[in-house]
């Protein structure tokens, strides 16, 4: 997991969904600088343009941006379902946390804002891994019990991540059932084989009908 959080730093993939819809989460920002023609942005006035110190929540995909230089257009700040209040009641007990609740991509978009330099970046990230390590049994026991139980009730609590480990689990667990029961070992005709046969069969029966 933590090399997966370093990863979660670093790379933006443009082929995955995921990870499309974690760069739209909004993230709060406060303007540096005014900004001309955009004061549209900020429903709270009918000011044409953003003046200095407007507090807007933009999407991180555009807050990275406006933010990387070392006075940028923005300052941003950290997201509320990663202060201190939430990383505290995260900490008590993580598993009965609804985590899908703060965020469908909890660690996708928390993992993003390491490269805003946030003062308290590294308590998020510990947060992260700390979470994932204590949801991470429960989670697994649940996939490999979903097959006896409600789907939902073991679902609705998960961030996307921890959806695809559930899948994961459950894949691993029809797997294993049909190597115990022997029916992974089956041999049957390839479809190839058959389609052959049944050219054959026809070719022949053409043939003797001539």
């Amino acid at each position: 997991m933590a090399a997966h959080l370093d990863e979660l730093r670093t790379v933006n993939n443009y082929f995955d969904l995921d990870d499309i819809l974690a760069s739209q989460e909004k993230i709060p920002c406060v303007f540096n600088i005014a900004v001309e023609g955009l004061g549209y942005l900020d429903q709270s006035t009918n000011d044409p343009n953003i003046s200095v110190g407007t507090k807007l929540e933009l999407p991180f995909w555009l807050a990275k941006y406006l933010n990387r230089d070392a006075r940028g257009i923005v300052a941003v700040e950290t997201p509320k379902n990663y202060r201190e209040g939430y990383r505290q009641i995260l900490a008590a007990d993580p598993s009965v946390v609804d985590l899908h609740r703060l965020g469908p991509h909890f660690y996708l978009f928390g993992g993003k804002l390491a490269i805003l330099n946030l003062p308290d970046n590294q308590d998020v990230l510990n947060t992260l891994l700390q979470t994932f390590q204590g949801r991470f049994r429960r989670i697994m026991d649940g996939a490999q019990n979903a097959l006896h139980s409600d789907l939902t009730s073991q679902t609705d609590m998960l961030d996307e991540s921890e959806l695809n480990l559930f899948a994961a689990g459950q894949r691993g667990l029809v797997g294993f059932q049909q190597w115990e029961s022997r029916e992974s070992e089956k041999l049957s005709t390839s479809t190839m084989v058959v389609n052959q046969r049944k050219r054959k069969w026809v070719s022949s029966n053409g043939d003797a009908g001539d």
